[in-house]
């Protein structure tokens, strides 16, 4: 691997970059006209424009994105996450041109992508789930039979739904059949797929995940997380390990989720999502994502491993450098998503230019952002600037440090969550670990939580 296209933007570009560089790869990122000139642009040593400023002309544009890396005579393509990263079509379309694809195979992009199929395959490998529907579900079949089988409340969910997306409540029966009415409307304008099935609601749940790595024969997990601070199933606040988790709960989710890598022989970094019930010390899987996340460092700090570069070596070689036995973990890490929102006004992007931008620093404190002083933050994308990761030999270390780290953090230009991330800190429910992933949505005094 000697030339790699990465299709993406911000600071997960930037991230690429640094590691196919150590690899001693050249990079060539794939931008929109905006981000022409941004930070990943410089960092780059080539720059392709693949398209204007929407996503669906630029970022989503497969055959530019393909066209772009076959001219710049690119052998493999990294696709980050979000975009095209769990576009099964678009895999295959990289392979075809005779590209490395970074990621798992098509097959398993495709299995995993639809939820409902998703939770058999992991029945099948013996990893636990929650009650719900045998597939897919609509209002011609006997849909109160079907959820007397599940309970209430339960969630409709989008089976090609993802980031949050395509989740609808339902606690009564008299409001069933036109919430799965709807779901199955929002599912189809958002997804290209009307398809839903049913699933149990755990209250107060936690969402804890586990990050493996595989090359299609064998399949290690590199630890776990826990993801629960969210706002509308967006993630806000990560931290690894998960805390209080007890110690059959992590050998369960652990051993199972390399269970289900095996069963749909898997390559690359995927992680694997549970449901954590902290009162029935229960935890049930709810879906895969087949690609880098936005909180691998939080994984990084703890084992030591860069899994950018061991992401690269998998594609590159096919074959894992590295044992089970070979992965330790040490100490504990938060990491915290800046975005460029207001939190006084509902959370709306706030664009404009970053006219100071200072991050903190001291041990223990990583900074992976895709702008610097100067940058314009343009309203077509993600707003997220940057993630703070601290790492520290204990949570309690870890927290008092990033007290003090967030505290040192200057941003003027745009508005920004961290105000948000600042009360989130002070709070005793995150310090005792009995915040759940409804918890900032449910807590009127967090500055900004309602929804």
């Amino acid at each position: 691997m000697k030339k790699i296209l990465i299709a993406n933007r911000g600071e997960i570009a930037v991230r690429v970059i640094r590691a196919a560089r150590e690899l001693g790869i050249r990079s060539v990122l794939a931008a929109s006209e905006p981000d022409a000139h941004s930070y990943a642009a410089h960092l780059a040593d080539e720059v392709q424009i693949i398209g204007p400023a929407p996503a669906a002309k630029s970022y989503l544009n497969t055959e530019a994105v393909v066209q772009a890396a076959v001219q710049s005579g690119c052998d493999a393509l990294h696709p980050g996450y979000g975009f095209l990263s769990e576009n099964p079509s678009f895999a295959r379309s990289v392979v075809a041109a005779g590209l490395t694809w970074v990621g798992p195979t098509a097959a398993a992009i495709e299995l995993m992508g639809n939820k409902s199929r998703a939770r058999q395959a992991a029945r099948d490998a013996g990893v636990p789930t929650l009650r719900g529907s045998d597939g897919a579900v609509d209002s011609s079949m006997d849909l109160a039979a079907v959820a007397a089988t599940v309970g209430y409340p339960l969630v409709v969910k989008a089976s090609a739904g993802g980031g949050g997306r395509g989740i609808r409540l339902v606690t009564a029966e008299a409001d069933l059949a036109s919430t799965v009415d709807v779901a199955r409307a929002e599912a189809q304008a958002a997804f290209g797929d009307s398809t839903v099935y049913l699933e149990q609601f755990v209250h107060r749940a936690r969402h804890v995940e586990v990050q493996i790595i595989g090359d299609g024969d064998r399949v290690l997990h590199l630890g776990d997380r826990d993801c629960s601070l969210q706002r509308r199933q967006q993630k806000i606040v990560e931290e690894a390990p998960a805390p209080s988790l007890p110690d059959h709960v992590r050998a369960t989710i652990l051993a199972s989720s390399i269970e289900l890598g095996l069963q749909c022989r898997y390559v690359g970094l995927g992680t694997v999502e549970f449901l954590y019930d902290p009162v029935a010390e229960e935890a049930a899987f709810i879906e895969m994502n087949t690609r880098l996340q936005v909180e691998h460092p939080v994984t990084e700090m703890i084992t030591g491993l860069d899994l950018v570069r061991e992401q690269l070596l998998v594609a590159e070689t096919g074959t894992l450098r590295l044992a089970q036995d070979d992965i330790t973990f040490t100490g504990h890490s938060f990491e915290f998503r800046i975005n460029a929102e207001d939190p006084d006004n509902g959370f709306m992007p706030s664009p404009g230019t970053l006219e100071q931008l200072e991050w903190p620093g001291g041990p223990g404190v990583r900074i992976d952002s895709g702008v610097v002083a100067g940058s314009t933050v343009a309203p077509f994308y993600d707003s997220l600037l940057a993630k703070i990761v601290i790492w520290s030999a204990t949570r309690e270390e870890a927290l008092a440090r990033s007290i003090r780290a967030l505290g040192e953090v200057q941003i003027v230009g745009v508005k920004t969550t961290l105000p948000l991330l600042n009360s989130l800190l002070c709070r005793e429910e995150l310090a005792a670990v009995t915040h759940h992933s409804k918890f900032i949505e449910s807590t009127p005094d967090l500055l900004g939580a309602p929804a």
